[in-house]
């Protein structure tokens, strides 16, 4: 599944979506970054609340797919710039990590 089919398929909100077409090959979820940066596969959804500029930096050195943030947390505009600049993909959900997870699970 691809990141723009995710977001309209389950309606998730856009902070930004330079590459629309990434392909989605799994979620991984977590909030303590050197865990996800050693942790999570290239093309993985990564779900977090974390929304400081150390996550886009993670984003890209792992190759994730998109940056999904849970729990109606949002960028500051400094960083939704800077995740624009290093075309990021960035989508908010307003519910649990729980229930986006649940949500997304069926479709891949």
């Amino acid at each position: 599944m691809t990141v723009e089919k995710l977001s309209e398929t389950i309606g998730l909100n856009v902070i930004c979506m330079p590459h629309p077409e990434k392909e989605i090959s799994d979620v991984y979820i977590g909030d303590l970054l050197s865990w996800v940066m050693g942790r999570a596969m290239a093309g993985n959804a990564w779900i977090t609340i974390m929304s400081n500029v150390n996550v886009l930096a993670v984003a890209s050195l792992a190759e994730l797919s998109c940056i999904i943030l849970a729990e109606g947390v949002t960028l500051d505009e400094e960083t939704a710039a800077i995740a624009k600049d290093k075309e990021i993909n960035i989508l908010t959900s307003p519910l649990s990590t729980y229930e986006t997870a649940k949500k997304i699970f069926p479709l891949i």
